[in-house]
């Protein structure tokens, strides 16, 4: 049976905080491996990227594998043949699938008809693998997560689920700062909670940001809203990370960003280029985490 990671959740708690340990070694011994000699792992994304299809194809190529990038408009999908049709074919060329795409559900279908691991590269209710990454930056800094204090400011999104479903597993106070009509969904939230997840949920930034250890933003807009932008923009007044809202958090404070970043909307240049922020490590991580991911996938294949 296939290993899958479509959300955090996917995986054992005892494999997530591994995970973080060894994308940490990986990192540390600038790692490599011939795990993925002879395989190769078609990378399907229907969202640009830079970070996410660049860091894929770099972890496949350092653990002996090769890639496939497709996009919509260079195959069948932009034509609109049935996934569960794809994911048969696709399965008999290669040895997984790297997914890029807006349904959740669109995992699923592939993983229900094909016959090879799936990997969740970013839908628009979860990014996994960013924040797997983003919890290997905090590691670096203070591996102790049950101290730990960090915010959310900003849209309920994709980023925002994957960080509640991280705090099932991870021990960290997660407080979270919305506009109202932006809340997460309240699914992913309620099971969170049940699950005995520390989440506080709030209007307001301040309120969120106050002592916190750690800020986590994303764009206000994210692909596909291009339309929003103008309402958004509306509504997130007063959601910006700044220098002026760090000032209430705690003194060493480090600021994390998914990228891209539109500077001067939910950040600040000031803070981004500024000694608040890990965003270049956290991109980084993302090479690193990777890599641990693919090998827990493979390493009993």
């Amino acid at each position: 049976m296939s290993k899958n990671f479509l959300t955090i959740l996917d995986l054992p708690m005892r494999v997530a905080r591994d995970l973080v340990l060894r994308a940490k070694e990986i990192k540390d011994r600038a790692y490599q491996s011939d795990i993925l000699k002879g395989k190769t792992i078609i990378l399907i994304f229907e969202k640009a990227s830079t970070r996410t299809r660049i860091s894929f194809e770099v972890a496949i190529q350092h653990l002996g594998g090769k890639s496939v990038f497709m996009t919509p408009n260079e195959s069948q999908l932009g034509r609109n043949e049935p996934l569960k049709d794809t994911a048969r074919v696709l399965s008999r060329y290669a040895q997984g699938l790297v997914v890029r795409t807006f349904a959740q559900e669109n995992l699923e279908e592939l993983v229900m008809f094909g016959q090879v691991p799936v990997i969740n590269a970013l839908t628009d209710k979860f990014h996994p693998c960013q924040v797997m990454s983003d919890l290997l930056t905090i590691y670096e800094r203070t591996p102790d997560f049950s101290q730990l204090k960090i915010a959310w400011v900003g849209d309920g999104n994709n980023m925002a689920h994957s960080w509640i479903n991280a705090a099932v597993y991870f021990p960290f106070q997660l407080n979270m700062a919305v506009p109202k009509g932006y809340e997460p969904d309240i699914d992913v939230l309620e099971r969170a909670l049940q699950a005995g997840a520390k989440i506080y949920l709030t209007h307001d930034p301040k309120e969120a940001v106050a002592g916190v250890h750690y800020v986590n933003t994303d764009v206000w807009a994210s692909m596909g809203q291009e339309d929003e932008h103008g309402q958004r923009k509306n509504a997130f007044n007063g959601f910006q990370v700044n220098s002026e809202l760090l000032t209430l958090a705690d003194p060493d404070v480090k600021v994390l960003h998914c990228l891209p970043a539109h500077r001067g909307e939910e950040i600040t240049d000031e803070v981004i280029e500024g000694p608040w922020s890990v965003v270049w490590d956290q991109a980084e991580n993302r090479l690193h985490m990777q890599k641990a991911i693919l090998e827990w996938i493979y390493s009993q294949d």
